[in-house]
């Protein structure tokens, strides 16, 4: 715990933003952080609550030890902080950036609304620890002989790639894109996380022993059965990127596209690649309309405004949520509630209990999108309709699971898949049913959370450990 009377005496106080007219102009990070001494101010609310919810099965996936380096960071001892954090989380900057904090939910304080900073103090934990120097390689002393792939480089494959290396094992992953990070990289914009903190990692990673080979497409530039054979083990995770069709008449409309492509698009443009090859999908001087209420809708938000967007109307189907949670029922569950995002705050008008009928084109060109009201069980009524202005539109609404013209159309039918389509596998020992391949990440669980994800590459890491070795040291 913090100071035995802190959450008594200190309010809470957040990370600010950049004023929305400012940070619109911009695709770089626009939170300004809290200086040290608020922050250790900040760790000693932290109450002696009896059951710390935060970090248990409601709060944090990975079960970070919350209240104790919260109790540190209180004490001034950062990197003893730092050191309690890494023993959970291979990469807290990436979730103290873009994780949705259900832990702070969780947070006793919470039932008042005042839960502890969490992932502010989070972030300022990893970001000190890269200032001082404190984050370092960490090569295994021994070697095991044993070889592993891991396919695909997003958090669940860079925390089962850096857990494995550690172990002492040779680690290869295999990407498919020209940069690690999946849709770290690919698909969460700059404004929320830049990406000098992924080639960081990675750069730590190599360090560590670790290859990256990129530019590989597991089941079309290689095989699976080849990569089966040449390794002793292989991790699958690829993520779940198949988006979920609205089933909407009219997408083929030009001016109509799949919020990923939007996204990763823009993330190329912003990264220094090459998008010469692609028709550009741009909202400058256009009325967006973004169908959809997930996180994946607001950040194309934000980055149409980043864009020049003359207008962003996001369409949920889902009636407006409650102003505020009924805490003795929900808590310490996420609970369900109107939140606006940043990239909402920045001038999206917003449309509940809206159902996308149609979208209307002229010559071929997307114009308008024809909505109606829904009533309980989502269902269109009768002469509630009305018609957006649109010359651009994407579908955010999810994603159906992992592509499925890859290592899976390979082996039609070896690897077997859940209901979802999800490759299955369980959370005891991530073994598939193909050979020495296991799973873990959002190719097996179907889309979730970074944190999740992480979760699952050291969970899958211990697994594997334990199936080349027949013991293991890793935790879970």
């Amino acid at each position: 715990m913090g100071k035995v009377t802190g959450f008594l005496e200190i309010d809470r106080q957040e990370q600010k933003y950049q004023p929305a007219s400012d940070r619109i102009r911009h695709f770089r990070e626009f939170t300004l952080p809290l200086n040290q001494s608020e922050v250790e101010r900040q760790a000693a609310r932290c109450m002696d609550c009896g059951i710390p919810y935060c970090h248990g099965p409601t709060g944090c996936p990975v079960h970070n030890q919350i209240p104790d380096w919260n109790d540190l960071v209180y004490q001034g001892d950062w990197e003893l902080a730092l050191r309690n954090l890494h023993s959970t989380n291979n990469f807290p900057e990436f979730t103290g950036r873009v994780c949705p904090a259900p832990c702070e939910e969780a947070c006793t304080l919470n039932l008042e609304d005042v839960p502890v900073s969490i992932k502010t103090i989070e972030q300022a934990i990893a970001d000190k620890g890269w200032k001082e120097g404190w984050i370092r390689a960490e090569p295994s002393a021994t070697k095991t002989g044993k070889t592993v792939a891991v396919i695909g480089s997003g958090p669940a494959g860079l925390a089962a790639a850096q857990q494995l290396a550690r172990a002492g094992h040779t680690v290869h992953v295999y990407e498919r894109e020209p940069k690690a990070g999946g849709l770290l990289r690919y698909g969460i914009p700059d404004f929320k996380m830049e990406k000098r903190h992924i080639d960081l990692r990675v750069k730590q990673l190599e360090e560590e022993g670790v290859t990256f080979h990129y530019g590989v497409n597991v089941g079309v530039t290689v095989t699976m059965e080849e990569l089966s054979e040449r390794h002793d083990a292989v991790i699958i995770c690829a993520g779940a990127e198949r988006p979920r069709d609205p089933g909407v008449p009219g997408m083929e409309l030009e001016g109509c596209h799949w919020a990923m492509d939007y996204l990763v698009q823009q993330n190329r443009r912003v990264g220094g690649e090459d998008v010469s090859g692609e028709a550009p999908i741009w909202a400058a001087g256009k009325h967006v309309v973004v169908i959809g209420g997930g996180d994946t809708a607001s950040d194309c938000v934000g980055t149409a405004f980043r864009q020049g967007a003359l207008s962003v109307t996001q369409l949920d189907i889902r009636p407006i949520p409650p102003l505020k949670e009924d805490k003795l029922t929900v808590w310490p569950y996420w609970p369900t509630k109107f939140r606006t995002s940043s990239s909402q705050a920045e001038g999206a008008e917003r449309e509940f209990s809206a159902a996308t009928l149609g979208l209307i084109g002229e010559d071929g060109h997307i114009v308008g999108v024809k909505c109606a009201r829904v009533d309980e069980k989502r269902k269109p009524i009768p002469g509630t309709e009305f018609i957006l202005r649109a010359d651009l539109v994407m579908a955010a609404i999810g994603f159906s699971g992992p592509r499925l013209d890859t290592f899976i159309a390979e082996l039609d039918g070896k690897l077997e898949l859940d209901g979802r389509t999800n490759v299955k596998a369980n959370t005891e020992d991530y073994k598939t049913s193909y050979a020495n391949v296991f799973a873990a990440g959002d190719v097996r669980r179907g889309q979730s959370l970074v944190v999740w994800a992480i979760r699952e590459g050291r969970q899958a890491a211990r697994a594997v450990d334990e199936f080349l070795t027949g013991s293991s040291n890793l935790p879970r």
